[in-house]
């Protein structure tokens, strides 16, 4: 069984690019947030990326997952599984495996905001489960969190290093609301990427092969598509840079010369000097000390703590008191 569950539309979504490009390009320094890279060539990007030799991230969770699944599956005796931000679902299958050979996984609760990656990922997994109920909602994790489905015993799933986009508020304020979601005993798997040489943690974010710099422009492509900007994208060069206080990656997008450009979908027109930047993305990297406190401040005990075995990504088990 397939359903679809719709909590975002076109409309909320122009409507959220137009008040995000307003406030973050009109604000010092600028800046745009990561979600809008995620058109369908922003996604067909990152799926790039992923298999990309210096992006190790999907690698190393996979590995993790690969090894553990069954552990999880005994572990949580989940009924249900939630992935947020599951796009297409592709190391998701490697839980549904295990659930599905531990006898308990009646229903998938896949959250996205992109309906098209969620249809073609539900058709392909309705084939392979067949029993499995497959309940789609396209929605934001930061705003539709209340609406996943309370029956069953539940495993929410944010894989990915995704929470790293998030700043510390914002993740405080996303776990609290994860938190609210569950009933004490249920349980959220978390994949975070971990602190470790820039040397290593760098060129995953500035490929050799200029793969993540593309993906990075995409989000002016994504203003000039949707808001009839005039971006020149081969003006704005790729830039990823460590922060080692706040032990972070930032992408961003930097001027190659001064330029005007004008935004008509929300009547802007926006300078830019020589050299200025676009803060594009923030991926954050933990220690385990760190997601322990965070988990535990939001009401979370800390079950199991994963790592692959170079020690470069965690997935952690946590159950919610």
């Amino acid at each position: 069984m397939n359903e679809l569950e719709v909590h975002l539309d076109a409309d909320d979504l122009a409507r959220a690019l137009r008040a995000d490009v307003t406030a973050g390009l009109t604000d010092e320094p600028k800046w745009l947030p990561p979600k809008w890279f995620y058109d369908a060539r922003g996604s067909e990007l990152f799926e790039l990326i992923t298999e990309l030799p210096e992006y190790y991230p999907t690698r190393c969770e996979r590995q993790i997952l690969t090894d553990r699944a069954p552990e999880i599956a005994r572990h949580t005796r989940a009924t249900a599984l939630l992935e947020l931000g599951s796009g297409y679902s592709t190391k998701t299958r490697l839980l549904l495996d295990a659930l599905t050979a531990e006898g308990t996984l009646s229903t998938f609760v896949p959250m996205d905001v992109s309906p098209t990656a969620l249809e073609a990922a539900a058709e392909q997994i309705t084939a392979d489960f067949p029993g499995l109920r497959v309940h789609n909602i396209v929605g934001d994790l930061t705003r539709h969190l209340k609406h996943l489905p309370a029956e069953g015993n539940r495993l929410i799933a944010f894989l990915g290093g995704t929470i790293g986009n998030l700043i510390p508020a914002e993740r405080r304020t996303f776990f609290e609301d994860v938190r609210s979601v569950l009933e004490p005993g249920e349980h959220l798997l978390l994949g975070t990427d971990l602190v470790k040489s820039p040397s290593v943690v760098v060129p995953a974010y500035d490929d050799a092969q200029g793969v993540t710099a593309e993906f990075n422009r995409n989000v002016l492509r994504v203003l000039n598509g949707s808001l009839g900007a005039d971006f020149d994208l081969d003006g704005f060069a790729h830039v990823a840079l460590w922060d080692p206080e706040q032990e972070w990656i930032e992408m961003r997008l930097r001027a190659r010369w001064p330029m005007r450009v004008t935004i008509p979908g929300v009547g802007l027109e926006v300078g830019f000097a020589a050299g200025e930047e676009i803060r594009t993305e923030v991926s954050a990297k933990f220690r385990r000390e760190g997601v322990e406190r965070e988990l535990a401040e939001a009401g979370f005990a800390l079950d199991h703590w994963w790592t692959d075995r170079d020690g470069l990504f965690a997935v952690s088990l946590a159950r919610a008191i």
